[in-house]
């Protein structure tokens, strides 16, 4: 164990096994924490929706208490109990609502559970508990219970006895740590009168102290550290500094007084931790990638109540087949994972993305090297079985701030996302905000304050939209370069008289003047190739016939001339070309061309209806009825047949000649089918 003690700034423990750090403690003068620490409180307000009450007890934040670590001596009428057994915790069902249990103003024992994460304040609770050496003493509580550390059932019912045999308080109950084991009855008599002058203590400063304050203050990192992780296993405790290895000897004198020789004294010129080869160590909890020793690798991205563990193979390639170098991966990165939770002090819940194993004997294998692992950690941890999708989860008792937000503040420049805009992104958006801030009236000049990234991009490979973007509105842009961040944009607006003007402020009536923006509707044309659109009742209209034939005769006209010799039009087996209409009459309508005459006017509907299957017939196929041709059914795209007719078919399908001079004699065929 080494201890880097610096006066009034910081101290550092940290623990290693063959040179390799496993855990790290820190904590400075200017943070200390809290927790552990004993107050006496006041509540502030009762939260019925969320069950929990907020209490004052002197700090700047309120402290959070549940309705789950209410005790039951605070509970109301027949519920109140003065007692409660350790271990026997009252069930959340069996716990009447939190507004019968306290009142604004009312006076409340709480001690803190963990501190304040980003907007939260502490978590308290009314559950009191004050460590020791050997025993953990719990006030209002009853029975005696031993660590849930210690497995042995043997082991925990010796223990159990002889604390029965040492005769504690009826009114308190008492836990033996896993520091107690093996420790004789004389150790553990000494450890039980500390604990209660200790209560005592208490109880006189809670009488003396006034409506809130502070009655009971956690032991500081050093002793705090020696008290709860020290074990015989452990060779040597060196410290750097002569204060800090006199008072490890003092307490192990009273608490081990068989380890005090193991204390020792460092004043090498040469830094502790670089002594060691511990320094490079630390440097490296900050990275998010973390090696693995057969080339793998961690990637560990943290959120405020959730730790996301990636186990990537990397370069493994040891194994003989795919599965045994999954699970050898996958146990180094469970024995990486459970040194970096100590290390970083992460809590909450804990996904750790494993590589996928189909055996399920190695999937048991995984699961349980990692509970062994955590049974070195001091925090409460719950793991569960690997899921289908290769995933562990698992939670941690998150007992302080983790180690990188205690130690390090989120970069000014992303924000802490890890990623800043580009200079491209960054003169994008600045040519969106100038034409913003160009389109208010009262606007003459404007000056643009950007970061030289930003300024050389825009002055060299923007400069001709930026000069448009002037003369477009006829105002001028200078360009300053500042700020630090590359997305640093600064615009400064001002007006005739050179008085700034607050761009931001304005609403898009005053930017864009009394008649607001001009709006021109665009009439849709349809695009070549495109069908006309169907009418309300499913059928075309007249009118996108027409401008599909005008569309179709603009790109390839056709002039349909008279041949009684021929069968049938060219395009017989195509669809059937629209003749264009004319926007302006010539002064040659009236002459004999075959072009379509486009005011042609739309004819009335017959009587009677065409039969389904008609065919406009030549002067020579009539003259030749038996000639046998079948006839085509008129059908348009879709299958369906024409309401409305051109004058000249609608002629010819009855028989008759056609009513315009302006069409030919030539064979009208209805359209091929597409």
């Amino acid at each position: 164990m080494l201890i880097n003690y610096i006066p009034g700034e910081e101290c550092r423990i940290a623990v290693t096994t063959d040179g390799k750090l496993e855990e790290l403690y820190q904590e400075r003068e200017s943070a200390q924490s809290h927790v552990g620490n004993i107050y006496k409180g006041r509540v502030i307000n009762v939260e019925p929706s969320i069950q929990a009450a907020f209490i004052d007890f002197g700090l700047e934040r309120n402290g959070f208490l549940h309705i789950t670590d209410v005790h039951p001596m605070y509970f109301p009428g027949q519920d109140r109990e003065e007692f409660e057994r350790v271990g026997s915790k009252t069930p959340h069902r069996d716990r009447p609502p939190i507004q019968r249990c306290f009142k604004r103003g009312q006076e409340v024992l709480v001690q803190v559970l963990k501190e304040g994460l980003g907007t939260k304040g502490p978590t308290v609770t009314s559950y009191l508990s004050i460590p020791g050496r050997f025993l953990v003493m719990m006030p209002h509580m009853q029975r005696h219970g031993v660590s849930r550390k210690v497995e042995d059932d043997d082991t925990r019912r010796e223990m159990r006895a002889i604390l029965a045999d040492l005769n504690p308080p009826a009114d308190f109950g008492f836990i033996i740590r896993t520091a107690g084991l093996g420790q004789t009855k004389s150790e553990l008599k000494r450890d039980l009168a500390y604990l209660q002058r200790l209560w005592k203590n208490i109880e006189r400063h809670r009488s003396r102290c006034g409506p809130v304050g502070e009655l009971y203050i956690e032991s500081d990192l050093v002793i705090r550290t020696i008290r709860d992780i020290y074990t015989p296993n452990i060779e040597r405790i060196v410290a750097d500094h002569p204060d800090v290895a006199r008072r490890v000897y003092d307490f192990l004198s009273i608490a081990s007084p068989r380890s005090r020789s193991r204390v020792i004294f460092y004043d090498g010129k040469l830094p502790l931790f670089h002594r060691f080869n511990v320094e490079t160590q630390i440097e490296g909890i900050y990275d998010r990638a973390v090696p693995l020793p057969s080339g793998g690798s961690l990637v560990i991205d943290q959120t405020e109540a959730l730790v996301a563990i990636d186990v990537n193979s990397g370069r493994s390639r040891d194994a003989r087949d795919a599965e045994t170098n999954a699970f050898k991966t996958n146990c180094e990165a469970v024995d990486e994972i459970c040194r970096q939770l100590r290390l970083r002090d992460l809590g909450g819940v804990v996904v750790n993305d494993l590589i996928d194993m189909n055996n399920a004997s190695n999937r048991r294998k995984i699961e349980q090297r990692m509970r062994d692992n955590l049974k070195r950690d001091r925090a409460r941890t719950r793991t569960a079985s690997i899921s289908p999708f290769g995933v562990l989860e698992m939670t941690r008792q998150r007992m302080r701030p983790s180690l990188r937000s205690a130690l390090t503040t989120p970069c000014t420049a992303c924000g802490g996302t890890g990623n800043v805009k580009s200079s491209e992104s960054v003169v994008l958006d600045v040519m969106r905000r100038l034409a913003r801030a160009m389109d208010h009236d009262a606007v003459v000049r404007l000056e643009l304050v950007i970061s030289p990234d930003v300024a050389f991009h825009l002055l060299n490979r923007k400069r001709g939209q930026l000069v448009d973007l002037e003369q477009r509105f006829g105002k001028q842009v200078t360009v300053r370069v500042g700020g630090a961040r590359v997305d640093h944009v600064e615009i400064l607006a001002f007006d005739q008289r050179n008085a700034a003007v607050n761009i931001d402020a304005a609403g898009d009536s005053a930017r864009h003047g009394t008649d607001g923006p001009q709006f021109v509707e665009v009439s849709r044309q349809p695009l070549e190739g495109e069908s006309p659109q169907l009418s309300d009742d499913g059928e075309m209209d007249q009118d996108d016939i027409d401008d599909q034939a005008e569309d179709e005769d603009t790109a390839e006209p056709q002039t349909l001339a008279a041949d009684p010799g021929a069968d049938g039009p060219t395009s017989g087996k195509k669809r059937r070309r629209r003749k264009r209409r004319r926007r302006k009459k010539s002064a040659e309508a009236g002459s004999e061309n075959t072009q379509v005459s486009p005011a042609a006017p739309e004819p009335a509907e017959p009587a009677a209806a065409p039969p389904p299957s008609t065919e406009a017939s030549s002067a020579s196929d009539a003259a030749a009825p038996d000639s046998g041709a079948p006839r085509k059914k008129r059908r348009r795209r879709g299958g369906r047949r024409h309401k409305k007719k051109n004058p000249a078919v609608q002629a010819q399908s009855n028989n008759q000649p056609a009513a315009s001079s302006g069409y030919s004699n030539a064979v009208m065929q209805p359209p091929a089918a597409m």
